[in-house]
């Protein structure tokens, strides 16, 4: 492999295999973020993600919204043959029949049957071991028990995309939990391909996960038949799952009617490198989230002015080892806005960076990484070291891969067994426990004016028992 660089900013790559060149693509110029240079609204600008202005989606998801609440299937029906291109799609074959998904573990490669097996095997330990206990109880006082009973949601959506490719692996990731968590009857919602089925992996990931009732809806179509019920699709009390725009748009016009779960819109992630960190490995780890879109996000953060040129110099070589529409979304990412190397002028800055911009995912590269974790604060998902790279842990770690978006990391945790239950608090009291209580509660209802209160704990509750 060898390339050159042109003026105006270009790179030109030519990738040779014995002396033949094999491509011939040209790139625009990595981005380089200086913080030192940028005022605060420039700073602004780079935490600014592609979903946060869902104004034009709205308007356009709520027509869409409001023709599955009134017609059903033949809403989705309709919608799947304009937006999907299935023409075939018949409103009477929303879900996928039990023979379509026996079929499916003939229709793609036993191996790869395999990889969802072992996938399925690490994604459930993780979440087995998630698991809330189904009560606890604790003494606080004596004769005073208080705890917390878990049990699972009765109805929940998993959303799994397929614009930009089929995602088995998001399959696995919902619909997993959904089960470890003893949901009754999880759904899974899913976009037809052109064909009026559903991508083969993705219901033999349904299966592998314990899931039979799969639907063929996707986009804005399926939050609406999620939230409303359809002759065919249950009505859901919660939807979970990452999706485009027009997914995020319609999950907040319903968010009244169903709960829309955590926010996981297009994918961002951050790398944080010291001057330990190998630049071609950063540089390969750059393109892992950039080729989801180019409404994805994607930085390096480093201090270190010579890994940072270096990382910048070396990312557009493995463009030339992707397809040309995965480095095109790579290098659009990585060379606009969203995207880049952030130069920080110590590390003291690129924590702070990291911490503001709350990422989705986060990779520490450094031969000491957990030097690094406890200053970062905000991140949806910290991997640690050259060895943990972001794709291994998208498919086979077995922590979740949906996860909070476009600084939702602040305040919200990764997709997991607890998104798919609620607890409810539990309280035993005995009379000593009452007799001990009693005279504060009294005092607490009279200061703030409730005479019910008050009476339930005075000696008018003496008075009851006796009658």
């Amino acid at each position: 492999m060898f390339f050159r660089l042109q003026r105006g900013g270009a790179v030109r790559f030519q990738l040779t295999i014995n002396g033949s060149p094999m491509t011939d693509r040209q790139y625009p110029e990595v981005s380089l973020h200086e913080l030192a240079r940028l005022d605060s609204s420039q700073r602004e600008q780079l935490l600014t993600r592609a979903e946060d202005d869902l104004e034009p989606f709205l308007e356009g998801a709520r027509p869409i919204v409001d023709a599955v609440k009134n017609d059903g299937d033949k809403a989705l029906a309709r919608f799947g043959q304009l937006y999907d291109g299935a023409t075939s799609l018949e409103a009477n074959a929303i879900a996928a029949t039990r023979s379509e998904i026996d079929k499916a573990f003939d229709e793609i490669d036993k191996s790869m049957i395999e990889t969802l097996e072992y996938a399925a095997d690490n994604i459930r330990r993780f979440h087995e071991a998630q698991r809330p206990p189904e009560m606890w109880m604790k003494e606080i006082r004596p004769g005073v028990l208080v705890g917390e009973r878990s049990t699972a949601i009765d109805s929940v959506a998993c959303y799994s995309p397929r614009g930009k490719g089929s995602f088995p692996s998001v399959t696995l990731m919902t619909a997993i939990p959904a089960n470890v968590a003893g949901v009754p009857e999880p759904i899974i919602l899913t976009p037809p391909g052109a064909d009026g089925k559903v991508d083969p992996a993705t219901l033999v990931a349904a299966r592998l996960a314990g899931v039979e009732n799969v639907f063929k809806a996707g986009g804005a179509q399926a939050v609406a038949a999620a939230a409303y019920g359809t002759a065919t699709i249950p009505r859901c009390f919660k939807i979970v799952g990452p999706g485009n725009p027009w997914v995020a748009a319609a999950k907040r016009l319903l968010a009244g009617r169903i709960d829309p779960g955590l926010p996981a819109g297009p994918s961002e992630t951050i790398l944080l490198a010291d001057e330990t960190a190998n630049p071609e490995i950063a540089a390969l780890d750059m393109t892992i989230e950039s080729e989801h879109g180019a409404d994805s996000s994607a930085f390096l953060v480093t201090w270190d002015a010579k890994l940072a040129h270096a990382v910048r110099a070396a990312i557009p070589r493995y463009w030339d080892h992707q397809r040309e529409r995965l480095a095109g979304y790579s290098s659009a990412v990585l060379s606009g806005q969203r995207g880049g190397i952030v130069l920080a002028q110590n590390a003291a800055q690129a924590y702070e960076f990291i911490n503001d911009y709350a990422p989705e995912h986060c990779q520490v590269l450094s031969t000491a990484p957990y030097e690094h974790l406890s200053y970062i604060r905000n991140a949806s998902e910290i991997l640690l070291g050259e060895h943990a790279a972001g794709s291994i842990a998208n498919y086979m770690m077995g922590p979740n891969c949906v996860l909070p978006t476009s600084s939702a990391a602040r305040t919200h945790s990764p997709l997991g067994v607890h998104d798919f239950m609620k607890t409810c608090s539990v309280g035993h009291m005995t009379a000593a426990g009452y007799a001990e209580m009693a005279p504060h509660t009294h005092r607490f209802a009279t200061y703030e004016g409730f005479d019910g209160h008050a009476n339930a704990v005075s000696s008018l509750r003496d008075a009851a028992r006796c009658h």
